[in-house]
């Protein structure tokens, strides 16, 4: 598949991910905020929908799926920083798409982060071992950049950022 690259190395907003699906390079506002699912390909599937996947509305499995992989991820910690990478507000988006495939897209609090090298493959591993998910897969990106902002008030309370 042929990937878009910028200058920098990051990967270009109008890009497609590796199953076929257009990747949004605005993360939510929060990282307790609901993601979107993808809907299928193939026509014969359950999760099938006419309109775009912006509009499609997840079944009560991607949001169990979804919830799972939440639960998965907060027992990733970045060495330095003692709250676990979902509520550092590290993961912009997860992506269930059809057929149990699963797109995370995260950022770490800075590029250079000693863990830049091994934390996203020990976040992929987390997400393949969740029941349910048949191919998981990681995307790093840089843009927008980690801020507090993005932690959540357990996160900043944990840190004594309040």
């Amino acid at each position: 598949m042929d990937s878009d690259k910028t200058e920098s190395g990051n990967t270009s907003p109008d890009r497609h991910g590796p199953f076929g699906v257009r990747e949004e390079s605005v993360p939510p506002s929060s990282p307790a905020e609901p993601v979107r699912s993808a809907q299928s390909d193939d026509p014969t599937t359950p999760n099938s929908n006419t309109s775009s996947p912006e509009s499609y509305e997840p079944t009560r499995e991607d949001l169990a799926l979804r919830e799972r992989i939440v639960q998965a991820m907060k027992t990733v910690y970045d060495p330095e920083i003692p709250v676990n990478i979902y509520d550092l507000g590290m993961v912009y988006e997860i992506e269930v798409q059809g057929a149990s495939k699963v797109l995370v897209t995260m950022t770490l609090t800075s590029p250079a982060c000693p863990v830049a090298g091994t934390l996203p493959g020990e976040v992929e591993e987390k997400v393949n071992e969740v029941e349910g998910v048949r191919e998981g897969k990681v995307e790093l990106v840089w843009d927008p950049p980690w801020t507090p902002d993005r932690m959540s008030e357990s996160a900043k309370l944990e840190l004594g950022m309040f």
